[in-house]
């Protein structure tokens, strides 16, 4: 790891180990790392000569070879609700979107992994803007860097911020190195102090890489489902076609089945009117997941201009919901937030401003593994 005056290191999504690993290289005892990261994360601190517990040869170091760089917020919205959006410029001219959702027992930040999306899901407005890059770890912890010192901390909490889901823009899992970093970060006590409940990983179906993730880590796990059979899922999240159905709840099987991890999987169901809410789905659905530990989140679909599919009536939704309940699954139907500033789950967009790397990431990505027989590309 080199840097210099006109190449900074960006500090902001190092961890605690490869922050001791750069201040080794650099001559300094690795404690320092804690007292840094205190400093940025805790404090909210960048400017170096704040920092008075590092000795001023180490200040003036980091001065001339390091920054604390967060995305730059292009927009902030509020919604009725008290949902909070920021669209976040990032220094190569592309933007991400990051949503804050306030509960009375928690506050949410739903944070993006990638510019755009490769896994071209047809109820996803993200994935219809193409796919530019990874996030660096510094742009992913950036989000909830900015979002503790945007928002005003509730009475009784230490921070706004007390759960992140990784369900913005882009597959978690396919930004692997950059994820764990930056959920290193998060569960760190001289950092953010997130307990591994409060940090959920969404992903649609990686498989090869929900197994690495179970290697390292056991935070919360949500799987974006949306179809009881591979056929129809074919159609929707079209990964499916690489990891069908049996493969990926066997990969949630692996993920939940020793000590370390107690929770639930949760399987998220976006509901489109006519295509998968229908009773035979809801019992196709009951059938395929009775053996594992899981609660159901059913989201009725919101909308975004050119979007093929519609909302579902909440009659439709309200059964769908029953025949789970009433077979024993714990099923939740998420409350829409946001939507009047098009922050509702499905609706972030950001600006991709070089969409040229989605087919070339999507030839990589769907390249570990042939199609299954009867699959279409």
């Amino acid at each position: 790891m080199s840097a210099n005056a006109a190449n900074p290191l960006n500090l902001l999504g190092m961890s605690r180990q490869r922050l001791a690993e750069q201040f080794e290289q650099w001559g300094e005892r690795g404690f320092r790392a804690t007292q840094l990261v205190k400093w940025i994360h805790q404090r909210g601190v960048t400017d170096f000569s704040a920092m008075t517990d590092l000795s001023k040869v180490l200040r003036q170091r980091l001065a001339t070879e390091a920054t604390v760089r967060p995305p730059e917020i292009a927009l902030e919205r509020g919604s009725d609700d008290g949902t909070v959006k920021w669209v976040l410029r990032l220094a190569d001219g592309n933007a991400i979107e990051t949503v804050f959702i306030p509960e009375d027992d928690r506050g949410t930040l739903c944070v993006s992994s990638q510019v755009g999306c490769a896994l071209d899901c047809t109820f996803c407005s993200t994935a219809q803007q193409g796919f530019n890059r990874n996030l660096t770890a510094a742009e992913i912890i950036g989000q909830i860097w900015l979002a503790n010192q945007r928002l005003p901390v509730p009475e009784g909490r230490s921070r706004a911020v007390t759960n992140v889901v990784f369900m913005g823009m882009g597959e978690p899992l396919a930004n692997f190195d950059a994820l764990v970093e930056a959920i290193d970060l998060m569960l760190d006590d001289n950092a953010y102090g997130l307990s591994k409940r409060r940090v959920t990983v969404s992903t649609s179906g990686l498989v090869p890489a929900l197994d690495r993730l179970g290697g390292v880590t056991d935070v919360a796990l949500a799987v974006s489902l949306h179809a009881p059979n591979d056929a129809l899922r074919d159609r929707l999240v079209p990964i499916n076609r690489k990891y069908p159905i049996r493969e990926l709840l066997q990969a949630c099987r692996r993920y939940t089945r020793d000590g370390r991890h107690h929770h639930r999987v949760t399987f998220e169901y976006v509901l489109l009117a006519g295509i998968n809410d229908q009773p035979e789905h809801a019992r196709q659905l009951i059938d395929l997941l009775r053996d594992i530990p899981c609660k159901v989140n059913l989201i009725p679909f919101n909308p975004f201009p050119g979007a093929p599919f519609v909302r579902p009536s909440m009659n439709a939704v309200r059964a769908f919901e029953r025949l789970l309940a009433e077979a024993g699954f714990v099923t939740i139907v998420r409350r829409t937030r946001g939507d009047d500033i098009d922050a509702a789950c499905g609706q972030l967009i950001g600006q991709v401003a070089d969409r040229s790397n989605r087919p070339a990431r999507m030839i990589r990505l769907h390249a570990e593994l042939p199609l299954r027989p009867g699959a279409r590309a």
